[in-house]
């Protein structure tokens, strides 16, 4: 397994066609959460404050994902479906041809901010 020093070094390894989306989406996670700080849990990068991760994100062969609390991945099922994407119960996946919302990513990333109360 792949150890990532930082979400530099993780959004470098990852497939080259998704580089950019990673890139975007961090920066839309860094804004909606500006005082959370960027961590690396289980090799993946993500946002938290303290010991709690608010939200992380991936990138696979195929897909991208973003994942957070259950609830908040309930409270936006129908903004999910509205984009066209695949939820599971903590995680949304998306392409190039069908990418996640910008201020589908925040209300993500601040409604699992509320969930864990911090």
């Amino acid at each position: 397994m792949t150890k990532f020093a930082d979400h530099d070094d993780y959004i470098a390894a990852a497939p080259e066609q998704f580089r950019p989306m990673l890139a975007g989406l961090r920066a839309q996670l860094a804004k909606a959460l500006p005082d959370a700080e960027e961590l690396l849990q289980y090799d993946m990068p993500g946002f938290g404050i303290g010991k709690s991760v608010i939200v992380g994100y991936a990138a696979f062969s195929k897909q991208c994902g973003l994942y957070v609390e259950k609830a908040a991945i309930a409270a936006h099922a129908n903004d999910i479906a509205a984009a066209g994407l695949k939820a599971t119960k903590t995680g949304v996946t998306f392409t190039l041809r069908r990418p996640i919302p910008g201020d589908l990513v925040s209300s993500l990333a601040l409604a699992s901010r509320r969930e864990l109360g911090i």
